[in-house]
């Protein structure tokens, strides 16, 4: 396709966000085919810096509300500077931010918004998808029945695109799991079942409820919770820990840039996610490194893990059925490569970068050949 002028806006700006990571990976890969790429972002955070080490336009907006007309006003400027084709945006802010841009703006550029979670929209989201909006990018088809439903939305209007892993990123010969097994405290014999999220509806306080269950037949299991944002909720970890017995054996831990690292480190990664979620990227990136694991059946995970096949799911808020999944797994370690290989095997098929670009371009592609031959309304 003919190289296009691209936006990929986003309020938020820390690489502990799966939005920020998606985000960024997607323009640096457009950028890389050909395209001309700028990143719309708050000055403050991770992506400003990283953009100009990647060599990509960064373009900083205070983007502080929905309703921030002065910021709406700069990009439509830059709308028309940059002769814009395609706005991506992936969060709130940004699509209301666009959106009011592209009646400032003596262009109309196309109108993509990303969807990540499933909770439904609300009575302003409904609107905002209504207005000059082209398309609709979710990344698991279960989160596109709920904006298909709750948004009245057209079902062609709503595009899957499932979110993808930088297989050069997250390649089980590059990964360092012994400098992150030392760093952690953990000795040779000591297995690790880790998950990445800390926040209530991730289910982190399901999965320490099942190490405790299982803490009688496996002395050396260690749980660790990753992406506690302070200390006050590495306290409270484990203070939940101490409730059920297991304080010595959970490991709170704080925000890593080396995912690939601490990935690695663990002998099962685990997210028992029961709302809001689309596809989770912890467990992704894990499969992509060859790591067993365990998902809750919720929202898209089904999408990307094959129960028996690629990792095993449970029914969401189901302690007793965790705890079975991960001794099932302890036991059988030929079952474990199993579903590591298999696991691999279904990122590199469908969940890599690549795939994503090639699907995210299609679509930019078929939405501007569907204009041509028609006016845009101004």
């Amino acid at each position: 396709m003919k190289p296009l002028s691209i936006l990929q806006i986003l309020e938020k700006g820390l690489f502990s966000t799966g939005s920020v990571v998606q985000m960024f990976q997607l323009a640096r890969g457009l950028a890389r085919r050909g395209h001309r790429v700028a990143i719309v972002s708050r000055e403050q955070g991770d992506v400003p810096a990283k953009a100009r080490e990647e060599g990509l336009d960064f373009i900083a907006l205070p983007l502080k509300n929905e309703f921030d007309i002065g910021s709406a006003r700069c990009l439509a400027r830059v709308f028309d500077e940059r002769a814009v084709d395609v706005v991506h945006v992936h969060k709130g802010i940004a699509h209301s931010i666009a959106l009011f841009a592209t009646f400032f703006s003596k262009r109309r550029p196309v109108i993509v918004v990303n969807r990540g979670v499933s909770f439904p929209l609300d009575a302003f989201n409904r609107v905002k998808f209504h207005v000059r909006m082209d398309a609709v990018v979710t990344v698991c088809e279960d989160i596109k029945k709920v904006i298909v439903a709750s948004g009245r939305l057209p079902a062609g209007k709503v595009n899957v695109v499932y979110a993808g892993v930088d297989l050069e990123r997250f390649d089980p010969r590059r990964a360092d799991r012994e400098r992150v097994r030392r760093e952690f405290g953990l000795a040779p014999d000591e297995t690790l079942l880790l998950q990445v999220g800390a926040r209530e509806w991730k289910g982190w306080k399901d999965l320490l409820q099942s190490s405790a269950l299982l803490a009688g037949e496996f002395s050396g299991l260690k749980t660790a919770v990753v992406a506690c944002e302070d200390d006050a909720k590495k306290a409270e970890v484990a203070a939940f820990a101490r409730e059920h017995g297991i304080e010595d054996r959970v490991l709170p831990i704080g925000f890593r840039s080396d995912m690939p690292d601490v990935l690695s480190a663990a002998e099962i990664v685990a997210d028992l996610s029961y709302e809001g979620l689309g596809i989770t990227g912890t467990l992704r990136e894990a499969m992509a490194l060859g790591v067993p694991v365990i998902g809750s059946a919720a929202g898209g995970n089904p999408e990307l893990v094959v129960d028996g096949e690629s990792g095993l799911l449970v029914p969401p808020r189901d302690v007793p059925a965790m705890a079975a999944a991960v001794r099932r797994l302890l036991r059988d370690p030929a079952l474990g490569a199993r579903l590591a290989r298999g696991a691999r095997e279904r990122v590199e098929k469908g969940f890599s970068s690549e795939v994503r670009l090639d699907r995210i371009e299609a679509l930019y592609s078929r939405i501007l050949s569907s204009r041509s031959g028609r006016q845009v309304a101004p």
